[in-house]
């Protein structure tokens, strides 16, 4: 018996049609009766229809079609789709000397390392394998990894790292990788789509696909201060409501064209968890540092020699409406030479207002070494324009003096100690020191030194003069001047 194929509910079954052929040597005929019973036999043989499955006999159907109505497709999608791919796991690993058991010590045993392993978030920014994340998401790590998208690793090298922006450059060794295209910070609109992607909790949610979340650009030009000496402070960052959670540090926030608009990096929170309030660093500042980064292999701070007036009062009203009043001139500074005065009033620089410390301290991050800063200022009852150049911080372009073999120090002069508010105008500052050095000795990159053992030190010549006399071994204790307070360090140099 042959039967049709079963149809969609609501549809019948046709009737099956018999043709019978008539052979040379035809056998008797049949009755009208019996023909009429087998006709009703096979149409009942071919309408009977398929059994039920479980689910449709509940009523509960699941659609199986793979096709994605256009309705369902709008910017946010589309920009996801675009953006998705260059969004990587950065995965970091850091050895430290764990402390030491005093029975360790007791006995002679010497500390053991232990290592710790952190994740958050990067992005391609060139399709030869560089990648953008933040520099609090690499600082200390001894070990970089990155995981893409498909799960792919590759170990990755940090090309450089500027904490004051949280911003670190890492390369893999990779060609033909899917890049972002970036954005214009500078012309958001409050109010508008902002997407922010990265992979909250890393691998604790079983893959390495990216994860969306989606909010608007709350605001633009926040200033994040801590209240705590020594905390990290961001400025001029672009606030959103998109969920940020730990991981996403470093990931991209996009806005509806699938541009990259900011980087991830702080959320405001007395839980530690999302509310509403995060915080991405913008992309035009971003840019600039990934240059600087790729080009010189570190940072060219900005510097003019001017310091502000502080205010008084810890009302956080005082200190928005207080202005930026210069309060002193480094001498032989840029400013110096461009007739700044104590008492100036900075209204704008470019086309940024500048109404408090906080605005100058955002101006002065998207200042470039080598090109000038234009300058609207108010002096008495005149306001006029000046040109100022803009040059490295005083430090770096120094002589440097190399002890320790990883020790660099540099003669504090007036233009130093006024840019950095030393106590003294003399002595030797640490330019530059290894970590291993770092841990060994108790000293830190911008301490200023003293004195060691007996001897004053008033340059970084004096510094190395006294090491270098005692042969490579000896027993020093040098005394340190640090954020304004004095110290003392005490180590073996063998």
């Amino acid at each position: 018996m042959f039967c049709h194929p079963a149809r969609s509910k609501g549809s019948w079954p046709r009737r099956a049609s018999v043709s019978v052929r008539r052979r040379r040597n035809p056998q008797p005929a049949t009755s009208n009766r019996q023909l009429r019973f087998v006709a009703i036999a096979l149409l009942i043989g071919c309408s009977k229809a398929p059994e039920k499955s479980a689910a449709q006999a509940s009523g509960v159907v699941v659609s199986t079609s793979d096709q994605v109505s256009q309705s369902r497709k709008n910017a946010i999608t589309t920009a996801v789709a675009k953006v998705s791919p260059s969004v990587v796991t950065v995965q970091t690993e850091a050895v430290n000397q764990a402390p030491q058991d005093p029975f360790d010590i007791f006995f002679g045993g010497r500390p053991q390392p232990r290592t710790s392993s952190g994740l958050g978030t990067g992005f391609v920014v060139r399709s030869d394998g560089v990648i953008v994340t933040n520099a609090h998401v690499v600082a200390g790590a001894t070990k970089v990894s990155i995981m893409m998208r498909d799960g792919t690793v590759y170990p990755a090298t940090v090309l450089g790292l500027d904490e004051t922006n949280d911003i670190a450059v890492v390369r893999i060794s990779a060609k033909g990788l899917p890049d972002l295209k970036l954005g214009n910070s500078n012309n958001l609109v409050i109010g508008e789509w902002a997407i922010a992607i990265g992979n909250p909790f890393g691998f604790y949610l079983g893959n390495s696909e990216p994860s969306v979340s989606v909010g608007v650009v709350s605001a633009t030009q926040r200033n994040l201060v801590s209240p705590s000496e020594g905390q990290a402070s961001y400025f001029d960052m672009i606030q959103t409501d998109a969920a940020i959670n730990p991981g996403n540090s470093g990931g991209p926030l996009v806005n509806a064209d699938g541009e990259v608009i900011g980087v991830n990096s702080s959320i405001f929170s007395p839980s530690g968890g999302s509310v509403g309030l995060g915080f991405a660093i913008p992309i035009n500042r971003v840019a600039r540092v990934v240059d600087d980064l790729i080009t010189h292999g570190k940072i060219r701070s900005p510097w003019i020699g001017v310091r502000l007036k502080q205010a008084a009062s810890s009302n956080p009203r005082d200190l928005i409406a207080q202005g930026a009043v210069v309060a002193t001139v480094t001498p032989g500074s840029p400013a110096a030479a461009a007739g700044i005065q104590p008492g100036d009033v900075i209204l704008r620089e470019g086309n940024r207002a500048v109404r408090n410390t906080f605005d100058w301290s955002a101006a002065l991050l998207d200042l470039r070494v080598g090109s000038p800063a234009r300058l609207h200022v108010k002096r008495g009852s005149r306001e006029f324009d000046v040109e100022v150049s803009v040059s490295d911080l005083p430090e770096v372009n120094a002589p440097k003096v190399q002890v320790l073999r990883e020790l660099e120090l540099v003669t504090v002069t007036p233009a130093i100690a006024a840019e950095r508010r030393t106590r003294y105008q003399y002595g030797a500052l640490i330019y530059n020191i290894s970590q291993f050095v770092a841990d060994q000795t108790g000293l830190q990159k911008g301490d200023v030194i003293l004195q060691i053992n007996n001897s004053p030190i008033r340059s970084a010549q004096d510094a190395a003069r006294v090491i270098d006399a005692t042969g490579g071994r000896a027993y020093l204790r040098v005394a340190v001047e640090r954020q304004g307070q004095l110290y003392v360090t005490e180590f073996a140099v063998r």
